[in-house]
């Protein structure tokens, strides 16, 4: 099934020593880029979150936000006293050579990463928390990325329908357009007011119609067409396989377009591309 890859998730949950929030927000992208922000508390599990993303995920940018919200009066508050001889050191060190510097204030001390720490907290049990609550939020990313996803391919057939009808209707004006050629190419002998052997005058028509030819460009469409229902049906990502599908599909509307000398045909070429870059928008989001 095709996925998409924009879609938001948010999951929260309580438990007796706080509060777990994950916000997980995807977007496209080439290649898989995850980003992760995450309380300091959990900072060490981005690893297993990261190995976890990776075997569901393959393209698209994601973030990921994890806050962390201790119960009041549940935990013991405590200091850790090598970070805060650390901060203590390196504002000791700037107070030596910036003149005049503020007074320390003890609460905007503590408001450095990794000086204040949760005594007593059960850091393993709030961690296995965490992986659960994220598998969650992972699942409902997913659910998101396969809904859109199956809107996008909705969108994509339904243009791919109308190319084909298209590419048929042009066929059905291939016949008039010859005849149009030869007629236009007698006229123009006829006023030049000299005699065409007639064998020459049919192989010059040929030629004509060797040139417009735009029979393999119609056959080339009809398959890109059904290589794309193909690969909509395909499990896994398919968007790379369907953005370089979108760049053949142009290919022939452009070849197309130069050979038509038909109103109609050029009319349908043009109709043609629009179809395609609207394609090709819905395709830059699949994964």
């Amino acid at each position: 099934m095709t996925h998409s890859m924009t879609a938001f998730a948010r999951k929260q949950q309580s438990f007796d020593f706080g509060t777990l929030s994950v916000e997980i927000k995807s977007v496209n992208q080439r290649y898989l880029e995850p980003t992760f922000r995450l309380h300091d508390t959990l900072r060490s599990l981005e690893l297993k979150l990261r190995d976890r993303l990776k075997q569901k995920i393959q393209r698209g940018k994601v973030e990921i936000t994890v806050k962390f919200y201790l119960n009041s009066g549940e935990q013991g508050l405590d200091i850790d006293p090598d970070r805060l001889r650390s901060v203590l050191a390196a504002l000791a060190k700037i107070d030596a050579q910036v003149a005049n510097s503020a007074a320390l204030n003890p609460l905007e001390l503590l408001q450095y990463p990794g000086v204040l720490i949760d005594a007593e907290l059960d850091v393993e049990r709030v961690q296995e928390s965490l992986l659960v609550l994220f598998d969650d939020a992972l699942d409902d990313l997913l659910d998101g990325r396969r809904r859109e996803g199956q809107v996008l391919a909705e969108a994509i057939l339904q243009r791919v329908s109308e190319i084909a009808t298209l590419v048929a209707e042009i066929r059905q004006e291939i016949p008039e357009w010859l005849q149009t050629l030869r007629t236009n190419l007698r006229t123009k002998v006829q006023g030049l007011g000299v005699e065409l052997d007639p064998e020459r005058l049919a192989q010059e028509v040929v030629l004509l119609a060797q040139k417009a030819d735009v029979a393999e460009e119609l056959d080339r469409l009809d398959g890109h067409c059904k290589e794309t229902r193909v690969i909509l049906k395909q499990s896994g990502p398919v968007g790379r396989k369907l953005d370089f599908l979108m760049q053949e599909f142009n290919r022939e509307a452009n070849t197309l377009g130069s050979k038509a000398s038909k109103e109609n045909i050029t009319r349908s070429a043009v109709q043609l591309k629009v179809l395609i870059e609207q394609m090709r928008e819905q395709v830059q989001n699949i994964e």
